[in-house]
Parts: C-alpha cells; sequence; structure tokens
C-alpha cells in the first residue's frame, strides 16, 4: 500500500514539474515569437484551420491562401514567390484545431513551439527506447541536446514544422511493432499521414513486411485509421479529396527543388535530371532488395530496413524538403547505437565524434550558403549531408545491425571469455 501512494505521488509531481516546465518554455517561446516573426508552416495550418472552424471558408481556397500572403509578405505573393498554401489532407486539423482557438497568431505559435519541442525531447527517449540503447549519463545529455539544437530540428521548430510530430509518431510506431503492440502501430502510422509525402514510402515497405509476417492487424488498423479520417473529412468536405489533389499538384511549383532530379538540375541543368532520376531508380532497387531481405530477418533487421526507408524515401522522387529530414532522427539513433554495441567501452569518442560531425556539416553548410529572403532560405545543397552520412552510416553497421540479438549475445559472451 505504501509502495503504490508513493508510485501515485511520483506521477503526482512528474506531472506538476512537466506542467511548470511547459509554462516557461511557452513563456520564452512568446517571448521569442513576439521579436521573431515567422513561424510560417505552422501559419498556414493555424489559417487555414481557423478560417475553416470559424468562418467554414475551404483551408485549400485562394481566399485562405490570400489571407495568408498578407500575414507573411505584406501584399499577396508575387510571381515566383511562395504561395503559402494548404496542401496537407483536410484530417490534419484534428493536430491544428486546438491552436487554431487561439485568436492571437503569437500565443498560438507559442504554444505549438512549445508542444514541438517536447515532442523533440520524447522523439530521443523514444528513439533510445526502439534501440534498446542505454547511453552513458555524458553522451545522453549531448544526444538530448543535439536533438533540440541540431539544423533539422531547430528549423522545424521555428518554422512550426508538424513533422516533428510525425517523426514522433513514426517512432513510436516502430516501437509499438517491437512491442507486439500491432494496433497501436497502425494507428500511430494512420495519424503520421498528415504528411504523406514523408511516410508514404516507409508505409509502403510497413504493409509489404506485415503481409510478408501475417500481421494483420496493423494492416488492418493502418488502413481502418486512414479510412476513418477521410471519411470524417468527407463529412465536413465531402470534396476534400479534389480540392488537396489539386494543391499537391499546385505544390512543386512555387517550392524549391524538392527531389533530386530537381536539385541536380539546379547546378547541372544539362545533365542534372537525368542523374537525378538515376539516382532514385537505384535507391528504388536497393530499397526493394533491402524489404526482400528483411522479410525473413527478425525485428532488428526490420528496423535496420525501416531506417534506411526513411532516409533513402528522401531521396526517391517524391517531392519533400531538407525541413522534413527530422523523419531521419531515428536512423541516426540506431547507428550511433550499434556504435556502442559492437566497440562498448571504446565508443563514447566516436559516439561524440559523430554527432559533432554531423551537427557542423549541416549547420556549416547551411550558413555558408543561406540567403535572405522574407526569412532565411536554406539552399538545396542542404538536401545532400544528412541523408548521405546516415546510408553510409547505416550500411557501415549492417553487419551488426541485421544480425538476431541471440547471436549478438552469443558473440559478445565469446569475447568476454
Amino acid at each position: 500500500m505504501f509502495r503504490r501512494k508513493s508510485t501515485t505521488w511520483i506521477w503526482i509531481l512528474g506531472v506538476i514539474a512537466l506542467a511548470g516546465v511547459a509554462v516557461l518554455l511557452t513563456i520564452g517561446n512568446y517571448n521569442y515569437a513576439a521579436l521573431n516573426p515567422g513561424g510560417n508552416d505552422f501559419l498556414v495550418h493555424w489559417m487555414g484551420t481557423r478560417s475553416y472552424i470559424t468562418e467554414g471558408i475551404s483551408p485549400y481556397s485562394d481566399e485562405v491562401a490570400l489571407r495568408i500572403q498578407n500575414m507573411v509578405y505584406g501584399r499577396p505573393a508575387l510571381p515566383g514567390e511562395h504561395e503559402l498554401r494548404v496542401a496537407y489532407p483536410l484530417y490534419s486539423i484534428v493536430f491544428f484545431l486546438p491552436f487554431a482557438l487561439i485568436r492571437d497568431f503569437t500565443m498560438a505559435r507559442a504554444v505549438w513551439m512549445t508542444v514541438l519541442e517536447l515532442a523533440l525531447i520524447a522523439l530521443c527517449f523514444v528513439s533510445l527506447r526502439l534501440t534498446r540503447w542505454k547511453p552513458l549519463p555524458v553522451v545522453l545529455m549531448l544526444i538530448l541536446l543535439f536533438s533540440l539544437f541540431w539544423y533539422h530540428a531547430l528549423r522545424a521548430l521555428i518554422l512550426g514544422n508538424a513533422v516533428i510530430l510525425v517523426a514522433l509518431l513514426i517512432t513510436a510506431g516502430l516501437l509499438a511493432i517491437r512491442n507486439n503492440e500491432d494496433e497501436l502501430a497502425g494507428v500511430l502510422f494512420g495519424f503520421a499521414t498528415i504528411k504523406p509525402q514523408v511516410v508514404l514510402v516507409l508505409l509502403l515497405f510497413i504493409l509489404l513486411w506485415s503481409l510478408s509476417q501475417r500481421r494483420w492487424r496493423i494492416i488492418f488498423w493502418l488502413v481502418g485509421t486512414v479510412g476513418l479520417l477521410a471519411g470524417a473529412a468527407a463529412l465536413l468536405m465531402p470534396d476534400w479529396i479534389l480540392q488537396n489533389i489539386r494543391e499537391i499538384i499546385r505544390y512543386p511549383g512555387y517550392n524549391p527543388p524538392g527531389t533530386p532530379a530537381a536539385v541536380f538540375a539546379v547546378y547541372m541543368p544539362g545533365v542534372g535530371r537525368q542523374i537525378g532520376l538515376g539516382v532514385s531508380i537505384f535507391l528504388g532497387i536497393v530499397l526493394l532488395i533491402e524489404w526482400w531481405l528483411s522479410s525473413r530477418g527478425d525485428f532488428r533487421a526490420f528496423l535496420w530496413a525501416a531506417c534506411l526507408t526513411l532516409v533513402a524515401s528522401q531521396w526517391i522522387g517524391i517531392q519533400t524538403d531538407p525541413g522534413n529530414f527530422i523523419v531521419c532522427y531515428p536512423a541516426l539513433v540506431l547507428v550511433l547505437a550499434m556504435l556502442d554495441e559492437r566497440w562498448h567501452r571504446s565508443s563514447t569518442w566516436m559516439i561524440i565524434a559523430t554527432l559533432v560531425l554531423v551537427f557542423v556539416v549541416i549547420w556549416l553548410v547551411f550558413l555558408r550558403t543561406l540567403e535572405r529572403s522574407y526569412q532565411p532560405i536554406q539552399s538545396p545543397l542542404l538536401f545532400f549531408p544528412l541523408p548521405m552520412m546516415l546510408m553510409a552510416g547505416l550500411y557501415w553497421v549492417r553487419w551488426w545491425a541485421v544480425r538476431p540479438m541471440t547471436t549478438w549475445i552469443s558473440s559478445l559472451s565469446n569475447r568476454r571469455l
């Protein structure tokens, strides 16, 4: 009885502490947002959701786009400027509705940033749990600081990009698969489709793997969740899918290069597009091979293939942006976990060096290629550093990562003997 009461008080104190931290973060975020206008990724969906729930105006309408442009530019967007239009599925309002009820955008942005900051911390710990990695305290603190301040996290946070929540949903879904909580995994992956271009290739892999493993509940709950969300949205706006498809088709026309073919074409107009297409085709073939191999292994092989899919899908030819690369975070943690697993006593400096390398290289590329406009504009070159480093890292640790846990334990025991 005493132990039960003690546990209850620990939970109560934990909730109070978390609430206090959230309040302090929100105050700091509000001061930051008041001095630094921006958060345009969040603004688009805050305005789209708010216009719909308060006035019944379609978030995909030109009227809503004009409102957003006036808030950002002080005028309608000029030809060649970002049009700041809503391109998420309508059911994404599930995430934005609580914030759209806040009339003041600065306050709404501050609260949203707090949610994203807590999500980044959760992403770190869920990724560690997913890989069964328990780093040393000094390494854990460094990883946590890295998780908050590396380029692909901080940019997404400042812009208010919901991809941070998507990354957390994906990672939690993979953890649910590891724990045989297939229903939960399907639901989490279903909600992750608020940014479908980010998760499309991964979900295709998960569906195929689930078929090969006869884990039907993942498929049922994933398809059922998406169907339920889409159906509920259709009750609100019957033609939302057609409107959304129109915006998706329009999206590449006013966004920076978002595929390898488009990026290579910027620097090599003559042959760049063909080179980029070749890269995408090659990676597609690699993924198909690795998917087939993972279907014959255990969860470790599945996790490695899932991480490779998250990384390679950024170059597969589907429109994306380096701002979405936070979804690759579990792959980075997996590489670091495998370094610790393989060279446990001497891995600390290797892990620190890897984190420093990733942190410095990406920030350096951003700062050296930065273009200033209505907001800092990242260079298309940022399409390359993280995927290149992660794919190299994943294949470096592949042999240890895909081996069954029993094999690794046996080899570890032999080394100790």
